[in-house]
């Protein structure tokens, strides 16, 4: 009796097991319920998950260091199935592909890979150096640059009463003018739209074809289940909608209509690009 209930303890220590603490301190919160959450009741519930979109901030190193720890730890809890990345194209699929099967890894991941400079390589390379040694895909999930150019000067018919709501085209042309610092000119917004959902509409097809269970990396718009990835699965007739983590910095909003579960970090110094970029493109015509 006393050896099974030494087995049985055993066995319950390592379902419960997370090797290493998370890097980064936080509050995580259950968005539907309100309730507070540790990071091992959080992962307990994301490994159910047969389909996961974690959502980021770009340039937050304290969400890259999550998404690592998120990727190692569930892989501890059960086997993955695939990681989906925003930040590679299907260009680049046969590289990744290459690198995984190799021997031995290049001593330029980077240039093997033909990262593109615009996602900081710093930040995204201990993710990718990581899942290139595990026995799961690593995915391309966005557009390639000729698509995005094709979709840009011919924008193709978006399928899907959710995706074409009006309130999800307004917040999501809101979101492109503040990114652009109020600088795009009204007449490239519409394309611009176009380009934002069909990227969604990729990460939605790619996220429904990869093998199960499934973990998308990609910017909160891209994430959020009210206007992103999320409602496209569900306008592609998959019956449910993935789960949805969201990383913000403390002080952000993040509603249960965006994700299901949240997880903030300490806010950083606000960095002003729109002060950079007005220095270099001036202000548009007609401001």
């Amino acid at each position: 009796m006393r050896v099974m209930v030494i087995l049985a303890a055993l066995l319950l220590s390592a379902c419960q097991h997370v090797s290493v603490p998370p890097p980064v301190s936080g509050e995580i919160r259950d968005l539907r319920s309100g309730q507070a959450l540790t990071p091992r009741e959080l992962l307990a519930r994301l490994a159910e998950s047969a389909r996961l979109i974690v959502g980021e901030q770009h340039d937050n190193r304290d969400h890259h260091q999550l998404q690592l720890w998120l990727l190692q730890a569930l892989g501890e809890r059960r086997a993955q199935g695939s990681l989906l990345l925003e930040m590679l194209t299907p260009a680049q699929q046969q590289r990744v592909d290459d690198v995984r099967h190799s021997s031995s890894p290049p001593a330029d991941l980077s240039g093997a890979l033909a990262w593109q400079s615009g996602w900081d390589w710093d930040l995204y390379g201990p993710i990718v150096r990581f899942a290139l040694t595990q026995p799961y895909p690593v995915l391309a999930a966005n557009l390639d640059t000729s698509e995005v150019r094709t979709v840009y000067a011919k924008p193709p018919v978006l399928n899907g009463l959710r995706s074409n709501a009006p309130t999800v085209k307004e917040e999501l042309l809101a979101q492109i003018s503040d990114s652009h610092c109020g600088l795009l000119p009204e007449s490239q917004m519409p394309a611009m739209l176009v380009v934002q959902q069909q990227r969604d509409r990729r990460m939605a097809e790619r996220l429904l074809a990869a093998p199960s269970p499934s973990l998308l990396f990609a910017g909160v718009f891209h994430a959020r289940k009210d206007v992103g990835v999320p409602i496209h699965v569900l306008d592609l007739r998959e019956p449910q909608a993935p789960t949805v983590l969201m990383l913000a910095e403390q002080g952000a909003e993040v509603s249960p209509a965006m994700a299901d579960y949240v997880w903030y970090t300490p806010a950083t110094p606000p960095q002003d690009y729109c002060a950079q970029m007005r220095k270099q493109f001036g202000k548009p015509s007609g401001q």
